[in-house]
């Protein structure tokens, strides 16, 4: 045990000292260019193997890069076990880019494309894919070809589309001694296949030659600093200050909102101590009405508490999971162009804080005197994992048909599996256990009568969905400018790397999501509807709901996405993802309208 204890200190150590340091290359050393996917520009889900398109293969086969840790694959135990969860599979291109050997137009290969490489390259070019390689770990793109209209000179109003496929790449590299700091790859307009209809013939071959340039360049970029480039060019200084005015918007929409609230319930709350705290005659001979008036009814357990109970610790833990998140990125873990790191975090971080949702359930669950905490505990930890399984199992399948790179190999299915039925259940029995046989009471300030009184006849605006609806507007908007900016990375190409102005915001959501269901749980109980507990909590949540429905504004005016699968994968796993938000400020909502409610009613004297 010591030993291998000593060996993972060993590993650690050598990992962090390559990360930082990187690998030193002699003259002449080959340094292998990977290919990663291609795929079109304007859908960044649906993407494929390099080599699904008929490019130069390598004369000894493909070779695939076994990745680490920090990459899109962690490597664990055996050589079989990897996770792939970003789509990415490198393989070993034919290109000699040896460290620090110029080419000026070396030859990558010859070829005769047949009818149905010509098909498969036009329809690529239409579809404007892109490529992407790594060198060095450092991320490059371009693209395949280019699509131009020509027009008919003897019918001006008449043109037909040109397909021209790239046939020369030249690749600029930076270093600084014997280390890599930067790459750059162009394309050249000149040198391009006509592919197009009318200029190939179905039956004759298509020749192409394909060739390549190396340019090296001494830098004084040190090499801890090359991903500032990635960083940097993430987006432009106008849309820098574009993030601090939605800042400020933010922080003002939470001072006013805050300020506004405070006043008013401060006020009408003194009023009503004042109020409820006299103790004349003439008071005695009034009919008690307002919030006071239903002291026994307010701490009544809410229907469905086992579901309730399970919501709330899943809402718990994916509080703790997005700090945890945000604390790793604020410290620089999370680098550009390296998701698979961000996604592997998320699944391991959502495996070990399983058991927070399973003490928080079985906590709440006893407190609320539930007897079936066997079905309490295996529902918290499917409320969530549930409908996301789901979803992955649908989008998967439609991955597998179009046979794109977006689906999960089997061993990655296997192991998140493991991790799950292994990590996550065992934590959250493990917290559920130890929540249920806590010693905890619920601390109602008031008596629940045994019968529930009747509710008063509401106005229609007073009812659930025109509450969702006022409650949820508030945040959604001091969030809404930045959601372009997320969306835009995460379903686009761009770089979200402002982190610290990304948690800003979030703990702006928090705060504005607990002011926002407290004032409405007031309002509620002033008209004598004791029905706060479910209403609070779908209050909460319903910014999740405009985020949803920010998706389809997104989709069909921001983006050019389309197509069956990226839809698919759009809609799908957003819906997962304001699932999650639903949950999380929901329980912001519940939590803060429940200390509220204990306030107020601890602060006047109930019989």
């Amino acid at each position: 045990m010591r030993s291998f204890s000593k060996l993972l200190t060993v590993l650690v150590f050598a990992s962090i000292r390559l990360a930082l340091c990187g690998r030193a290359y002699m003259e002449g050393d080959r340094v292998k260019l990977y290919a990663n996917k291609v795929g079109p520009f304007s859908n960044p889900s649906e993407t494929y193997q390099y080599y699904d398109l008929p490019f130069c293969r390598p004369p000894d086969g493909l070779e695939h890069k076994l990745e680490t840790l920090g990459e899109a694959r962690t490597r664990l135990i055996s050589r079989c076990a990897t996770i792939v969860v970003d789509g990415n599979r490198l393989i070993v291109t034919p290109y000699d880019l040896s460290f620090r050997r110029a080419q000026e137009h070396a030859v990558l290969c010859t070829k005769n494309f047949d009818k149905k490489e010509v098909q498969q390259f036009r329809k690529a070019i239409r579809e404007d894919y892109y490529f992407q390689m790594y060198y060095d770990d450092l991320p490059i793109w371009g693209f395949i070809g280019k699509l131009e209209k020509e027009v008919v000179s003897n019918s001006p109003g008449d043109s037909h589309l040109k397909h021209y496929l790239f046939t020369h790449v030249h690749f600029d590299i930076a270093y600084n001694g014997q280390r890599i700091v930067e790459i750059n790859v162009s394309t050249d307009p000149a040198q391009v296949v006509d592919l197009s209809e009318g200029v190939v013939s179905d039956d004759s071959a298509v020749p192409a030659e394909f060739t390549y340039s190396v340019k090296w360049h001494e830098s004084d970029i040190p090499y801890e600093k090359r991903m500032d480039k990635y960083r940097r060019y993430s987006f432009l200084p106008q849309h820098l200050e574009i993030h601090w005015f939605s800042i400020i918007n933010s922080c003002v929409t939470v001072v006013l909102l805050t300020g506004f609230l405070a006043t008013i319930l401060m006020r009408v709350l003194k009023n009503d101590f004042i109020k409820y705290t006299r103790d004349d005659e003439v008071l005695e001979d009034m009919e008690e009405s307002g919030w006071k008036n239903i002291h026994s009814e307010v701490f009544r357990f809410p229907p469905n508490k086992n579901l309730f109970c399970a919501l709330v610790g899943s809402g718990y833990q994916l509080v703790a999971l997005s700090i945890f998140i945000f604390g790793l990125a604020c410290v620089g873990v999370f680098y550009p162009y390296n998701r698979g790191g961000l996604y592997t975090a998320l699944i391991v971080l959502y495996a070990l804080t399983a058991g927070i949702a399973g003490y928080t359930a079985g906590s709440y669950y006893k407190q609320m005197e539930g007897a079936a905490w066997v079905r309490n505990i295996l529902l918290t930890s499917v409320v969530f994992c549930g409908p996301l399984f789901l979803m992955f199992c649908v989008n998967n399948t439609v991955a597998i048909v179009y046979r794109s790179t977006a689906a999960l190999p089997f061993g990655t299915i296997v192991i998140i599996t493991l991790i799950w039925a292994l990590i996550t259940i065992p934590l959250t029995i493990l917290g559920g256990i130890i929540g249920k046989n806590t010693r905890t009471e619920f601390k109602a300030p008031c008596r629940t009568n045994k019968y529930p009184r009747e509710i008063p006849e509401l106005p229609w605006y007073r009812n659930a969905i025109p509450q969702m609806v006022m409650a949820g507007f508030l945040p959604f908007s001091a969030i809404y400018i930045e959601l372009y900016y997320i969306f835009a990375s995460v379903w686009g190409h761009k770089v979200y790397t402002i982190y610290s102005i990304l948690f800003i915001v979030f703990l702006i959501l928090l705060v504005v999501t607990a002011f926002i269901t407290v004032a409405l749980t007031y309002f509620q109980l002033a008209l004598e509807d004791h029905r706060w507990w479910w209403r609070s909590f779908m209050c909460g949540g319903s910014t999740g709901l405009f985020i949803y429905g920010y998706c389809f504004y997104y989709y069909l005016a921001r983006s050019d996405m389309g197509g069956w699968m990226q839809t698919s994968f759009f809609f799908g796993y957003m819906a997962c993802v304001c699932l999650a938000f639903f949950i999380m400020l929901g329980t912001i909502g519940w939590r803060a309208s429940l200390l509220f409610v204990r306030h107020i009613y601890r602060a006047i004297k109930c019989e």
